[in-house]
């Protein structure tokens, strides 16, 4: 009983909904979070592509390479660190180091004709991009799942100790009620003891799942990375079966469509490489061989590369090849995920049938126990009663009602489970 009481003492008067917890852990989804900055990042990436493909380089190249001689000519040995002549030497030869190269150059190349390649890269970036946000939307979407089913199973041990605590309160009354017959001899102690020996093990019971609450609760907590350790009240769920989807506006479908989009542009990519690379280029600066020249060699050029790769051996045919047969696995998953989410979809229809018929039984019968305990109540003050039957009639409406419980939470349960499946 102390147990009981210190548990209850901690339970706050706020009441949290689903809704509630379903919103914090979308919002702490680190998952959710770095789809959503991967699909962001690919803004930037786009912009390099765009600096890439469109946009002039410029930049400064400089060298310096000394290449001195020991020439023998005229029957005499010299160093020369800067030769233009000779013809009897010892070191590198001067047709192919000039005796060293002097280079400080600025340097500017645009790429011509690129803005189809420029689309055709940026083409698979906006695909990937799209996939992060539709994964961020797959992620919210199966933490809401996970979220609900953690939030009913709350529910149902709430439903528990409700009814527990109901069932507790009622022999509490009944044995006060019965104190005083005692005292008149209308009753046996006896028969009060057999009411205090039900009313405690009732308290048990009400322990037992306040405690499986306070542990489901703070589970809910953790998965929602909700910061609070409090016990509080929450609402019911209240779930309703939603619009039947179809393979036309089902979010499941997207995947493939987007998975589809990505080989696509991938090929795409693939294929940039058989495009015609045209560039301009200019440079400007000092571009000298031989230094006591070097003051007259500033100048600049300007040119045009082309490169075009037109045979390697039939990648671009065997590449194809491969993204469809890439392609036809992809619409296989997709023809497979509908046969079975069809048939999915039905058997929890149809075991929510079920139990909408057994729930009206259960209900009808929990009227019929209220019906008859409130009889009981008079035959029990009148001394008309034997304590065991009410006692018995106590108990198995409270196992009416934890069945009644049971049914309803499951039945959120098989409907948060259509409603995950038919998205």
């Amino acid at each position: 009983m102390v147990v009981l009481l210190v548990l209850i003492g901690v339970m706050t008067h706020a009441q949290n909904t689903l809704q509630y917890y379903v919103d914090a852990a979308q919002a702490n989804s680190p998952v959710i979070n770095d789809n959503l900055n991967q699909a962001d990042a690919s803004k930037y990436e786009s912009e390099r592509l765009r600096a890439l493909y469109l946009r002039p380089q410029v930049g400064i190249s400089a060298s310096y390479m000394f290449a001195p001689i020991i020439s023998k000519d005229n029957g005499k040995v010299s160093f020369q660190p800067n030769a233009e002549v000779a013809d009897r030497y010892f070191g590198y030869d001067l047709a192919a180091s000039n005796g060293g190269t002097y280079q400080a150059l600025l340097n500017l190349t645009q790429p011509l004709f690129n803005r189809k390649t420029f689309e055709t890269a940026n083409e698979q970036l906006y695909a990937a991009a799209e996939i992060n946000r539709n994964n961020a939307k797959l992620s919210a979407h199966d933490i809401e799942k996970a979220v609900t089913d953690q939030y009913i199973l709350c529910t149902q041990d709430r439903m528990q100790l409700d009814y527990v605590r109901s069932m507790h309160s009622l022999l509490k009354e009944q044995r006060e009620v019965l104190e005083k017959l005692v005292e008149h001899g209308i009753y046996l102690r006896s028969d009060l003891t057999q009411l205090q020996i039900e009313t405690q093990n009732m308290a048990a019971q009400q322990a037992g799942f306040m405690a499986n609450y306070r542990r489901d609760l703070l589970d809910l907590n953790i998965m929602c990375g909700i910061n609070d350790t409090a016990i509080v009240d929450i609402l019911p769920p209240d779930l309703e079966v939603t619009q039947q989807a179809t393979e036309s506006n089902s979010f499941f479908l997207e995947k493939y469509r987007l998975d589809s989009m990505n080989l696509m542009a991938q090929q795409h990519s693939f294929e940039l490489k058989y495009r015609p690379q045209v560039s301009f280029f200019a440079n400007t600066g000092l571009n000298a061989v031989y230094a006591p020249t070097m003051a007259n060699r500033f100048g600049l050029s300007a040119g045009i590369t082309f490169n075009y790769n037109f045979f390697d051996g039939g990648q671009k045919k065997l590449n194809r090849n491969k993204i469809g047969v890439n392609l036809s696995s992809i619409e296989g998953y997709k023809k497979n995920f509908i046969d079975q989410n069809t048939v999915r979809k039905t058997k929890i229809l149809n075991e929510m049938r079920s139990y909408d018929q057994r729930m009206v039984i259960l209900e009808q019968q929990l009227e019929d126990y209220r019906t008859l305990l409130d009889s009981y109540r008079m035959q029990l003050v009148s001394g008309q009663l034997s304590v065991i039957n009410y006692i018995t009639t106590v108990k198995n409406m409270a196992a009416v009602q934890r069945d009644h419980a049971l049914l309803f939470t499951q039945r959120q349960l098989l409907i948060n489970a259509y409603n995950y499946w038919n998205w």
